[in-house]
């Protein structure tokens, strides 16, 4: 089968012919439709991730696909099912051979490209403004990096729960693009003083964070009184030192949140917030913004978009059908 492997950190990932895997006990072998990129995938090549696998690995986090074949012990999920997978790596190839356990079955009424484009970015999203944040209707929600895969759902489903929506993104095309997912309020990073604008506007109660450095220092010094502040990535490159006196004095608190880790240390908080986004998709609540899907053999080019920020959204890389 085609693979686009890892063979070099820091290099371009390469299309191999592999061998198709068989499925483990446990495991279910999925016919790739659609991979989604995502940043911590552009993390994982510079090798700067939190897991770091053994060259040469195949890139892709999370898919949708067709269950062709299902290993020892699997009575969940039946071959011929359609589902998407948060599986952390071997997305960008023909087959993948994931844990039964991290399959979510995709309704009819869901694109492959949704499909792809939905776990990560609404599951980080959902999960941090609900079960850690407890953002509530009528607080005041600071997104940055709201053009973005996470930002832009973190817009729109701070909308969907009722908060006041302040969006930060570098120049105006991006801003709205979070406009139309919801945002209350646009701020550009370009040319704006952050902390300025959002005192100006009553101040944040929830700050979600995927960018880090001078950007969290601003939303930090704009924070309500028990405001909570959620770093979840360092786009950036620069991870902010955070300084316990201001933490003091207004009673803020800081949440630690890595998503990903939940599968190994509480499942059952995904696989409930992927009942209720699903819910919510069906319902025409929620929508993924796909800017750009591109082929198996451009997953290099795929992933430039999301390197030099040329994408909004999600970019997705169609395998096959």
């Amino acid at each position: 089968m085609r693979a686009m492997q890892v063979t070099e950190l820091g290099q371009p990932m390469k299309l191999r012919d592999i061998p198709t895997p068989d499925p483990q006990p446990g495991q279910v072998l999925v016919k790739v439709h659609t991979c989604g990129l995502n940043f911590g995938d552009l993390l994982i090549i510079k090798g700067t991730y939190q897991e770091k696998p053994q060259l040469p690995f195949t890139l892709g986090m999370e898919l949708c696909g067709t269950v062709v074949a299902v290993g020892e012990g699997v009575t969940a999920v039946a071959t011929g099912q359609r589902v998407a997978a948060y599986c952390g790596f071997d997305a960008l190839a023909d087959y993948a051979a994931i844990p039964a356990d991290v399959c979510v079955p995709v309704p009819d009424q869901m694109s492959d490209e949704d499909a792809a484009a939905f776990l990560i970015a609404y599951g980080t999203s959902h999960v941090a403004l609900d079960y850690k944040a407890h953002l509530k209707a009528g607080e005041r929600l600071l997104v940055l990096g709201a053009s973005g895969g996470v930002g832009l759902t973190a817009v729109e489903l701070g909308k969907l729960m009722g908060a006041e929506v302040i969006a930060v993104a570098r120049g105006d095309d991006k801003l709205q693009v979070a406009k139309a997912a919801g945002a209350d309020h646009l701020i550009n990073s370009d040319s704006a003083d952050i902390r300025e604008v959002v005192k100006s506007l009553g101040g944040a109660d929830v700050v979600y964070d995927p960018i880090g450095g001078d950007q969290f220092k601003a939303a930090l010094r704009a924070c309500n009184p028990e405001a909570r502040l959620i770093p979840l990535g360092f786009a950036s490159g620069e991870v902010p030192q955070i300084p316990a006196n201001h933490l003091l004095v207004k009673n803020l608190t800081v949440i630690g949140f890595y998503w990903g880790g939940y599968t190994r240390v509480n499942p059952k908080v995904l696989t409930d917030s992927f009942e209720t986004l699903i819910t919510w998709y069906v319902a025409g609540k929620i929508k993924p913004h796909v800017s750009n899907v591109l082929p198996l053999e451009q997953a290099n080019e795929a992933l430039d978009l999301l390197k030099t920020r040329k994408a909004t959204g999600k970019v997705v890389v169609r395998i096959a059908g």
